[in-house]
């Protein structure tokens, strides 16, 4: 894939785009969308709210392809559904596995009021 950076990706949003309703991701967990096809992945977490290009870096599958259930329990992981690479939820640096000399795209994400935008970070 070779972009470090969410803006150099093919079809990256704008800073300001509308995502989803905040009550959409509500609780700790993930949520998968598409923005004018770009793959995001929402991950609330009790230390906050993050934002990833939805992709692997291991083999460029959606985290959550087989399922949406790839946040750890105590909100630290996230575990690609494809081959259980491990990321750090708050960073996107691989930690386990498959996922060990990798990180995931981060793209800044905000709640404003009632609704998820993509960031300006």
């Amino acid at each position: 894939m070779g972009a470090r950076d969410w803006r150099d990706l093919p079809r990256a949003p704008a800073p300001g785009t509308p995502v989803c309703a905040a009550d959409a991701l509500a609780g700790p967990g993930t949520l998968g969308v598409e923005i004018g096809g770009f793959p995001l992945l929402l991950v609330r977490t009790p230390a906050g709210l993050f934002g990833y290009f939805n992709a692997c870096p291991h083999q460029h599958l959606p985290l959550d392809w087989r399922g949406g259930r790839i946040l750890s329990e105590d909100g630290r992981r996230l575990r690609c559904s494809n081959h259980a690479a491990g990321f750090d939820a708050r960073t996107g640096q691989g930690v386990e596995g498959f996922g060990e000399g990798c990180a995931l795209i981060a793209v800044p994400v905000e709640a404003d009021g009632e609704e998820i935008r993509v960031g300006t970070g």
